[in-house]
């Protein structure tokens, strides 16, 4: 039976309905909810841990705290192969992407189920993979999957997009979207994430012509695009819907903002932001944003507050805080181009957290340059910074912030402009009984549902319990 695009969609309300209707009478205890990690950086792209929301007037606010004096007890583990991401939780399961390591038998990108109460493996598939990293990086994903209903998608280092079923791993279609649009491969590969948008699965590729496929490695500079940098896709058979953006493909996710009661979606692509229609690919405006070094990238996900969207860059010219209009942008705050000791803020791989008009992250572009630090929304104004150098990824939980520190340490910090305010500190660095150490490099930001916690190192996914 092959349904019409509409009747696709009433299957598809049908069983968002009936999810509804399990959580509200208590038939499913982790179903398509709020308590949920469905794709990157959580359900809201915001980086914050929905934690039974119960009285909260706000479902990205945990209403229910934990008792951070007390340290994570550990639940499981599970050894991983090559790749940088962590997961997504749905339906009481962790999903994760991640490479064989290729030493027994042919590389292949992995897609593997667990129970998310014990890490037990309910499924695991597999498809070939080629990819060589330009700069010797594990050759492993670096995005995380998206899950909407009964689908998970996923995109793979070498820009395999594939659609599967989430209760058994089967495949439903595959594009190999680096071949289909001419990608010049990028420094690190593919690092971005898909984005489900209704009927429709869209991905950043940023494909060229083919008289720049003879380009010689690293030479972007020199490389076109061909009208590729986002693409939409029938999320049911893969078939191209539309096409758009002049622009190359960054490692940040495209995501979406609503303007004047409409929706669309934005994404940070090589040389800028761009603002995009999301049902017809139509773009409603860019604004450039890029160091003019060939190296630099662009990776962080666009941080939104109502109709304002902050990006930035480590490499030279820093942040921007953007009015967006339905045709237009304006110019709230800008960093000086070039000046590190002036900017409010310079992200590299890892997002920042909006928590109360004020943003939390890391900024700098490596170790001996990076602090986490604090800063104003409206102004850009820096209202602390920690003297450690290093790098760190953060999740938020109600009023207090997870620190990952590229090295494996966690610690609680309050969330709150006066001070960097440490609550407690977890060296899972180190081994403790039965859990395993985390291990360089840490560059996923944390994920928590309910008062579990997910966190990865090198080879490791380690599972936690949080204390109430």
């Amino acid at each position: 039976m092959i349904l019409s695009s509409r009747g696709r969609s009433t299957v598809r309300q049908s069983y968002t309905i009936l999810t509804m209707l399990a959580i509200c009478f208590g038939w499913a205890t982790c179903a398509s909810g709020q308590s949920e990690w469905p794709r990157f950086l959580g359900r809201n792209f915001d980086g914050t841990a929905t934690t039974s929301p119960n009285n909260s007037d706000s479902p990205s606010v945990s209403a229910t705290e934990f008792d951070w004096t007390v340290p994570p007890t550990y639940v499981w583990s599970a050894q991983v192969g090559p790749g940088y991401g962590l997961g997504s939780v749905a339906n009481g399961h962790y999903y994760h992407f991640d490479a064989t390591d290729g030493r027994a038998a042919p590389k292949s990108e992995r897609l593997t189920a667990r129970r998310l109460d014990s890490g037990k493996l309910i499924w695991s598939v597999q498809q070939p993979l080629k990819y060589r990293d330009l700069f010797g990086y594990e050759e492993g994903p670096r995005s995380t999957p998206t899950i909407d209903d009964q689908q998970i998608f996923t995109l793979g280092v070498s820009g395999q997009l594939t659609c599967r079923n989430i209760d058994n791993g089967v495949l439903t279609w595959t594009i190999n979207t680096s071949e289909k649009f001419g990608v010049v491969q990028n420094f690190f590969g593919v690092g971005s994430s898909p984005l489900v948008i209704g009927d429709s699965v869209i991905v950043m590729i940023g494909g060229s012509p083919d008289e720049d496929q003879k380009v010689a490695p690293m030479q972007l500079d020199r490389v076109s695009s061909n009208g590729s940098a986002l693409v939409a896709f029938d999320r049911d058979n893969g078939q191209e819907l539309w096409r758009c953006g002049s622009d190359l493909a960054s490692y940040s996710s495209p995501r979406t903002i609503s303007v004047g009661g409409k929706d669309f979606l934005l994404a940070f692509a090589r040389e800028g932001l761009m603002m995009i229609d999301p049902t017809d690919g139509s773009e409603a405006w860019r604004y450039d944003h890029r160091a003019s070094m060939l190296e630099s990238v662009n990776a962080m996900m666009p941080v939104v507050q109502g109709d304002e969207v902050f990006i930035s860059e480590c490499y030279q010219v820093g942040s921007v805080l953007l009015k967006a209009g339905a045709n237009s942008r304006e110019v709230v705050w800008v960093d000086p181009p070039g000046d590190r000791r002036r900017q409010a803020m310079r992200s590299h791989w890892a997002t920042p957290v909006l928590v109360d008009e004020y943003l939390y992250g890391c900024s700098g572009r490596n170790a001996p340059d990076s602090d986490l630090r604090c800063i104003d929304w409206h102004t850009g104004e820096v209202k602390w910074t920690d003297s450690r150098r290093i790098r760190s990824s953060l999740t938020r939980v109600g009023n207090h912030l997870i620190v990952l520190e590229e090295r494996g340490r966690a610690e609680v910090i309050r969330a709150t402009p006066a001070k960097m305010d440490v609550v407690a500190t977890w060296p899972l660095d180190k081994p403790e009984g039965n859990r395993p150490a985390l291990e360089f490099p840490c560059w996923a930001a944390p994920i928590v549902v309910d008062d579990r916690m997910i966190v990865r190192g090198d080879d490791q996914v380690v599972c936690l319990k949080l204390p109430r």
